[in-house]
């Protein structure tokens, strides 16, 4: 079975070193009493939980998969799963950072986030299940009207109802405009949906009493397309009056998808045959409300990959010290065994150095995301809390598509690490390539958040928050800019920011005169923008551990991660040259293709 200890130095390193989250928290009323000494104990049990009891369940749901049962429409998840998921409703663990005015306990996003890390690395098909439902409680807490808070968070918040996110339909993918699920209104003010929706993770199970389906559909007057799209709540059983559990409401899963990964969450078709909803916010407002739902989804499903890579990694750098094969080119290093450990080979290291670089950087961005969050939700100045929203929404597609593709790249050359052992199941490798697949594909694929970021999200303001994302890597570049032992770290740093400014625009003035250009260097964009932040990270980090290695700290893993730094700028970074001149060879060579792709 694979092995998995929580990286809890590593978290404490970025949370407590390099974002310094005690000095952030003072300026956040709800959290300034939250100190390092809480969050350390927080995750430390959090951890345990990760490696005690998920772990152990991943293979067998890997395995046994979720059974349906056509004649009840019920589905049975694998063993070990519904056991778990009480253990983790009894722990409080549903309501970490959610509002203490609904049962939660109010602490901040980023110990959350740092606690859903774990959970991904020790099972992602089983953190789904919780996952979904926090974006659901998070729309309803944003978009809810107080009858729908008072009936629905408490139950979200303390784990005993679970949610899902209803968008998917089987001709309608990510172009929402299309869905034909429809909702009749009633003289009672509620809806009657009909309609099928297809790929719904968690969208059935036997873990909790009811389920919430946020469900998308349109009103009979609807306008076409994404601007006649409303909102739904439909619970799996109706509610009544006193929030006891009534009827079973006309909804249930029709059928589960048999995937490449994640056996263990049920992926259902779910069908709405005349079944009772309530409106979520305005009338085909609806995506305004989802969205809430969807970007959080899209920050866990970086998460989601940064868990795999970490998981993969460990994995891999245990079997590297461990497996005799072949000597060292540059002569024996253990004399007293008949082979070298292939850790002692260079480009196992690349292997593993790659996948460790990948996980501490998406490590420290998801973090900090996860802290420009509670800043747009809690800080008291507005100027910081729009900013901090500005600069989380530009960074949201990075998160998503840069983490996945990273835990693409990472997973496979962990297996690669494992030579044949890695392709049998016997080891786990090869299920960390499978469950992380997926990242790369839902929650919008990695080609639209391309697309929103170089699109939306900096030609669309005109590289307004790009510029405030620059400032920040600026300040760090004027601060280290002499410092002759940062300077490895800084330079390409430095040199990549002025580059990105040039890029930019060159790619705007292109998009002006054909659209087509945007999609045409949309993928290598993200991957450059996403280079820049990892870089920016990387360089921070460099930072506090050459003061810490200055004033005497002798601890080893100051020094390992300076040379996991020198790693990532001399193997990895450099990559965004070929990717920038991938991307400026223009639409034309994808575009003039009709011939080739007859």
């Amino acid at each position: 079975m694979p092995i998995y200890t929580p990286p809890l130095r590593d978290m404490q390193f970025v949370l407590h070193e390099v974002l310094e989250v005690g000095r952030e928290f003072q300026a956040l009323p709800r959290h300034a009493e939250v100190d390092a000494d809480t969050v350390n104990a927080i995750l430390e049990e959090g951890g345990k939980f990760a490696s005690e009891v998920l772990l152990p369940l991943n293979q067998v749901g890997d395995e046994q998969g979720c059974t349906l049962d056509r004649e009840t429409h019920e589905v049975r998840t694998p063993a070990g799963f519904k056991e778990a998921f009480a253990k983790y409703v009894e722990g409080g663990w549903p309501a970490l950072s959610c509002d203490p005015e609904f049962g939660g306990q109010g602490l901040p996003i980023v110990v959350n986030q740092a606690f859903y890390e774990m959970l991904n690395s020790a099972n992602q098909a089983w953190t789904m299940y919780p996952g979904l439902s926090h974006g659901a409680y998070e729309a309803l807490h944003e978009h809810g009207t107080e009858d729908q808070k008072r009936l629905y968070l408490p139950k979200l918040t303390s784990g005993e109802w679970t949610g899902t996110m209803c968008l998917t339909e089987p001709h309608c993918g990510t172009d929402l405009g299309l869905l034909r699920t429809k909702a009749e209104p009633q003289p009672d003010g509620t809806y009657r949906i009909t309609g099928q929706k297809i790929f719904i993770s968690a969208g059935e199970h036997d873990m909790a009493a009811n389920i919430v389906h946020l469900v998308l559909a349109r009103l009979p007057d609807a306008p076409q397309g994404s601007k006649g799209i409303s909102l739904f709540i439909v619970p799996k059983y109706t509610i009544n009056a006193d929030g006891s559990l009534g009827a079973r409401n006309g909804v249930h899963c029709g059928g589960l998808e048999h995937k490449m990964g994640i056996h263990g969450n049920a992926t259902a078709q779910i069908v709405l045959e005349n079944a009772v909803g309530t409106l979520v916010g305005k009338p085909n407002k609806g995506l305004q409300a989802m969205f809430v739902m969807m970007n959080a989804a899209r920050i866990g499903v970086g998460m989601q990959s940064l868990g795999q890579t970490e998981v993969a990694y460990q994995n891999a750098l245990a079997y590297a010290k461990d497996r005799l094969q072949s000597r060292s080119l540059s002569g024996i290093k253990a004399k007293d065994k008949p082979a070298d450990p292939i850790i002692v080979h260079p480009d196992v290291r690349r292997m593993l150095l790659t996948a460790k670089a990948y996980a501490e950087g998406g490590r420290a961005l998801s973090l900090f995301c996860a802290l420009l969050i509670d800043r747009e939700l809690q800080h008291t100045d507005e100027k910081v809390r729009k900013d901090s929203a500005e600069l989380v929404a530009l960074l949201t597609p990075i998160v998503k598509a840069f983490l996945t593709d990273n835990g693409h790249i990472a997973t496979n050359a962990c297996m690669q690490v494992f030579g044949g052992h890695g392709y049998v199941r016997e080891w786990g490798m090869e299920q960390f390539v499978r469950d992380n697949r997926i990242n790369m594909i839902y929650e919008g694929t990695n080609t639209i958040q391309s697309l929103d970021l170089l699109g939306r999200k900096v030609l669309g303001n005109n590289g307004a928050t790009l510029k405030k994302l620059g400032k920040m890597i600026g300040q760090l570049v004027e601060q280290e800019g002499v410092n002759e032992q940062m300077a490895e770290f800084i330079n390409p740093l430095a040199a990549l920011g002025d580059q990105m400014t040039k890029f930019t625009t060159e790619l705007g003035f292109r998009a002006f005169q054909n659209a087509d250009e945007v999609g045409a260097a949309a993928v290598d964009y993200l991957r450059v923008a996403g280079h820049l932040v990892f870089g920016y990270f990387w360089a921070r980090m460099a930072q506090v551990a050459l003061r810490r290695i200055e004033a005497g700290d002798t601890d080893p893993f100051y020094q390992g991660k300076l040379q996991t730094a020198r790693f990532y700028f001399a193997r990895l970074f450099p990559e965004t040259a070929s990717l920038m001149r991938s991307a400026r060879s223009g639409a034309k060579v994808l575009v003039d293709t009709d011939q080739a792709l007859a």
